[in-house]
């Protein structure tokens, strides 16, 4: 692990605990390689908060920060007023992961946003629809997917899930009926919340779906370790146990917890096995959404471990003909009559090309690599 990777962890473990930087440390780092990697993994407002704070000025971090913090705001104001509409309109809502999140970190603007996320009554989807476009979104993508995407510009980005998983998901069954857990907000008809042991087992069912995919950055961590720093104590971790073994989590929390409590708990890097300086290095390198190429290798882990097989063949075979339920919740279509079913992988593979490209790309130079070999 190289210094600026020490060095922005450094930065992390103060901002979050309210420590001021060690100023000589502070100036022996090379800046524009922190902010390269605080970029990366959408964490440059932290940083900049950890770097205020011990007299040290950069224009990049004080504009990624100010940024955060009209990004913030202007979400806040505009999640109220949607969900105001929705109250009137009789549909139920949940606001999911970051927007929850931001309110834990110490400061305004600590935890950058890309987007809100919001679970709602998809039995409503029109309705929802005509809401988002009266208050001047765009509908970017509707019913295609288990979430529904809207854009207002300049930064303005909504997804409003159907779903919380998607039917190929391995947690979908679980969370097929969100409902059960969900719990209505005091002072609303409509709103709704987990508990927090819900809500944690939520965020690592999310994380892990991108950590065994494309992977996810060091926010994802920072994230535990500062929801654990505000609710550890009051939790029912007997609950969290019995349902992360349902889901299969149970070793991914407890090695994502202990490495986020040892990682951030001190400004001194702590010594680690070797086993969780791989999982610190697979973080650092995943970046905040994870990379095409880690994407591409874990998809061939998973496939050749479901085939039991290295053999390139029946990895491509697999990859052009997928099971039918992957067809029926991709390509519906060409589903609902068995003849035309071959129409609709032919057209699968002739349009792969035109929309996946990179993906493709970098999943055969990975086939290439580890052809034969273990992943």
């Amino acid at each position: 692990m190289n210094k600026s990777a020490k060095d922005l962890i450094y930065l992390l473990s103060c901002a979050v605990n309210g420590i001021t930087p060690d100023k000589a440390s502070v100036q022996a780092m090379n800046l524009e390689q922190l902010y390269q990697l605080a970029k990366a993994h959408s964490l440059r407002a932290a940083v900049y908060i950890a770097l205020r704070s011990a007299d040290a000025k950069d224009v990049n971090f004080q504009q990624a920060y100010n940024k955060a913090v009209r990004k913030n705001v202007l979400l806040d104001v505009e999640r109220t007023a949607i969900f105001e509409r929705f109250e009137q309109q009789g549909i139920w809502y949940m606001p999911l992961k970051g927007s929850i999140l931001k309110e834990l970190y110490p400061e305004n603007g600590m935890r950058e946003m890309a987007d809100n996320d919001v679970l709602y009554d998809s039995t409503k989807q029109a309705e929802v629809k005509k809401i988002m476009l009266s208050m001047g979104y765009s509908a970017e993508s509707v019913g295609k997917t288990h979430h529904d995407v809207y854009m207002k510009p300049p930064v303005l980005n909504f997804e409003l899930h159907t779903l919380l998983f998607r039917a190929a998901s391995d947690f979908y069954a679980y969370y097929q009926n969100p409902k059960r857990l969900m719990i209505p907000d005091e002072g609303s008809k409509y709103g709704f919340h987990f508990s927090d042991e819900d809500f944690y087992v939520y965020m690592l069912a999310h994380e892990y779906k991108h950590f065994s995919g494309g992977g996810t950055g060091l926010r994802s961590l920072l994230d535990c370790y500062v929801f654990l720093q505000n609710k550890r104590d009051s939790l029912d971790w007997a609950y969290i146990r019995g349902q992360t073994e349902q889901l299969g989590l149970t070793g991914f929390e407890r090695e994502q917890r202990e490495l986020a409590e040892k990682v951030f708990s001190s400004v001194t890097f702590p010594e680690l096995t070797e086993h969780e300086q791989e999982l610190l290095d697979y973080f650092l390198t995943s970046k905040t959404y994870g990379t095409t190429s880690r994407a591409a290798e874990n998809t061939i882990r998973k496939y050749q471990s479901k085939l039991r097989s290295k053999s390139r063949f029946r990895y491509l075979w697999a990859r052009l003909f997928p099971e039918p339920k992957y067809m029926e919740q991709n390509f519906s279509f060409f589903c609902r009559h068995k003849l035309l079913l071959p129409i609709g992988y032919l057209w699968r593979i002739i349009r792969a090309p035109f929309i996946r490209k990179e993906k493709i790309k970098a999943e055969m130079k990975a086939l290439r690599k580890y052809d034969n070999k273990k992943v």
